[in-house]
Order: C-alpha cells, then sequence, then structure tokens
C-alpha cells in the first residue's frame, strides 16, 4: 500500500491541539516529541542560567528557553530547548516575530529527539548559518557542537567554548561540572 505524505507547514503545526507533546516542521515533515523529562528540563534550565549570565555581561544576545517557536519560513519552524537571538535595536526581542537569525540553538539530546536533533535540525540550523549549534548528550556527558561551514560535529568532554560575534571574551562551561551539577554527582 503507497504511503501518503503530508507536506507540513508552520500554519498546519499551530492548528494542533495544545496536548502537551512539542510539534516541529522542517522541510515540510512534521516531528512530534513528547513532553520532556524532570532530567531533561533541569538540563536545558542550568544551561539556559549560564547562558543568561554571560549574556548579562556580553551583551550581544538575549536567550530563551522552550516552549518558543523560531520560524525560519513556511515549512521551518522549530522550538529548540535554548537559543539566543541577537538583540534587536540593543534590546531584547519583544515578539518572536521579530526573531529573524539566532545566534546559538541547543538540544538537550532524548531517545525520541535523536533524529530530529542529529539530522534534520543540525541540517536546518546549517542552512540557515546559525554559528552556533549545540547537542547535549545527557548520557555521554559531551556536547556535539556543529557550525554552518564544518560538515562533522565536534565532540566535546571537557570544555565547551562559545565567543559570540561583538562578545569581548567567550563563555567557557566546564562540562565536568555542568554534567556532575545536572545528573546530581
Amino acid at each position: 500500500m503507497p504511503s501518503v505524505r503530508r507536506d507540513w507547514t508552520v500554519a498546519d503545526v499551530h492548528a494542533l491541539p495544545d496536548d502537551g507533546q512539542r510539534y516541529e516542521v522542517i522541510d515540510g515533515e512534521l516531528f512530534v516529541t513528547p513532553a520532556p523529562s524532570f532530567r531533561h528540563q533541569d538540563a536545558a534550565a542550568t544551561l539556559y542560567a549560564i547562558l543568561r549570565e554571560y549574556l548579562k555581561r556580553e551583551s550581544v544576545g538575549y536567550a530563551f528557553i522552550a516552549p518558543a517557536d523560531v520560524i525560519f519560513s513556511n515549512k521551518r519552524g522549530v522550538q529548540p530547548d535554548i537559543f539566543v537571538t541577537p538583540l534587536v535595536a540593543g534590546r531584547r526581542p519583544e515578539h518572536f516575530d521579530d526573531v529573524k537569525r539566532l545566534l546559538l540553538a541547543a538540544e538537550i539530546l532524548s531517545p525520541s529527539s535523536a533524529r530530529a536533533d542529529r539530522v534534520a535540525k543540525r541540517t536546518l540550523y546549517r542552512d540557515e548559518r546559525v554559528p552556533a549549534y549545540w547537542i547535549v548528550d545527557l548520557d555521554a556527558r559531551a556536547v556535539e557542537r556543529s557550525t554552518p561551514d564544518e560538515p562533522r560535529p565536534e565532540i566535546l568532554i571537557d570544555r565547551l567554548d562559545w565567543w559570540p560575534e561583538g562578545a569581548s571574551e567567550p563563555l567557557i562551561i566546564d562540562l565536568s561540572s555542568y554534567f556532575g551539577s545536572v545528573l546530581g554527582d
């Protein structure tokens, strides 16, 4: 029996019920993931807090945490776990419609999101020229860092550096401390 593939749009996704699932569309394909686990949310909140503190010192962007729609086009709408937008006229964006590009997108890996995070989203963020994309793998205690110009991710286990355009100094995250905090070591 032939399968019929529906070509999803951001408008289609917005019409779906608010049922606790996360709905995203990448190049017309619908991705559905269940509500995140406690550990996932703790990892996201901890990373968000680190980014927010850094961005208070380095006024180059503003950090957000999911759920929040980032819409690149009618066929590309995602909800990164954590993302950083550039400032708009020197201030944080007031509306998500003001977000035209990202400085950073980060996902906390879970079994239900691995394919989307490692394949579809990595491709999307490369295509959209997002300067940094991080996949935080709690089980491996590693971060996969991708950039638009490098086809393979870099696997980091000791430290994660991020130096966004316009910043006077980099953010340096000690990954052993981060994973220890999140995983309760």
